[in-house]
């Protein structure tokens, strides 16, 4: 008998027939399904959990007794408790790797799109204010040759700094949890502390994950220490930086502006300051979002979760020590990692 597993994601056809042909399948668009009585009755049963987004708390483990396994489509996974998973033994799998560059890619966009006007000035053009040649009024500032200071060195932030380095001429800071002497020789850059590398920086990119550690890493003081001509990127998570601060030193000119695809509020609410302001390019949270990473991204949950309740070590396993001591109290357990 197959195994039950409780999809609360829309995924593409082939991950869903992969899906399937392993494990039979209870299918919901999202989480907000989480109240029906026929959700509560897949999860009372699933042994496995796979989707992205929404909040999966200790109370809603408990409501899966069954529960052995979750794959979320995602590198983040501050939504989920993952103490209660700990606690009860369930593996926590995750998509590193695979939307490394697209998102790297995202936070670029937002620092070149900020530094150029470029949302405010193709409004001002479709409203017809081109009637003459562009002035001091449209201008917006240099990239290339500037400082880009990054908060979080892990593989976004490496790829940010690539293409920062080599493809703009720009002098790299970073400060991380640990040194990263290959890209300090390969890109010539540079550890900081925090506060000496808002200080030094043109462009300020916050890329680190999530944690009790992170939340609000990026606040009032901070936004203080940077150059008043500096600009805030923020493709992490949007709780590491205060978003109240943030708004604050965007009204009062304390930054020259902000690029932002993560807020502490999603969906941001449509009156948001944030909206108004012009010196801000918002996104709605699509740094992983192009067709071909996502369906690369849903094919690693897949295959992780697989291989999580086939009793195979996922590839892209958080929280391994659960895994170790399942070995340890079931040796038939492998503890081979997954060719994938």
């Amino acid at each position: 008998m197959k195994k039950l597993i409780l999809l609360y994601k829309v995924v593409q056809p082939d991950v869903l027939a992969l899906l399937k042909e392993h494990f039979e399948v209870a299918e919901f668009d999202g989480l907000a399904a989480a109240t029906r009585p026929d959700f509560l009755a897949a999860l009372a049963r699933a042994q496995g959990l796979i989707g992205m987004y929404g909040r999966i708390d200790a109370g809603f483990i408990a409501a899966a007794p069954r529960l052995q396994a979750v794959s979320t489509v995602s590198v983040g996974y501050d939504a989920i408790d993952l103490a209660a998973l700990n606690a009860r033994g369930i593996l926590l799998c995750n998509t590193p790797d695979v939307l490394t560059e697209t998102t790297a890619d995202t936070a670029f966009l937002l620092l070149l799109g900020v530094a150029r006007r470029v949302a405010e000035l193709a409004q001002w053009l479709k409203d017809g204010h081109w009637q003459r040649p562009v002035g001091a009024a449209q201008y917006g500032v240099d990239v290339h040759g500037k400082t880009l200071g990054i908060v979080g060195m892990g593989r976004i932030g490496g790829a940010v700094a690539r293409r920062a380095a080599l493809g703009f001429g720009m002098r790299v800071l970073y400060t991380a949890r640990s040194p990263k002497p290959q890209l300090e020789q390969e890109l010539g850059a540079q550890w900081r502390e925090l506060d000496a590398l808002l200080g030094e920086s043109d462009f300020v990119c916050v890329l680190a994950p999530l944690t009790a550690q992170t939340r609000h890493l990026i606040g009032a003081e901070q936004l203080a220490r940077m150059k008043p001509e500096a600009f805030l990127i923020n493709a992490a998570r949007g709780a590491v930086v205060d978003e109240r601060a943030l708004i604050d030193a965007l009204q009062r000119r304390r930054i020259a502006g902000a690029g932002l695809d993560v807020f502490e509020q999603e969906p941001l609410p449509p009156q948001s300051p944030l909206l108004a302001m012009p010196n801000v390019l918002a996104l709605p949270h699509v740094g992983s979002a192009t067709r071909e990473t996502r369906h690369a991204m849903e094919l690693c949950a897949a295959h992780n979760l697989i291989d999580a309740l086939a009793g195979r070590r996922p590839r892209y396993l958080v929280n391994p020590q659960v895994l170790e001591a399942a070995a340890t109290a079931s040796p038939t357990r492998s503890e081979t990692p997954s060719p994938r």
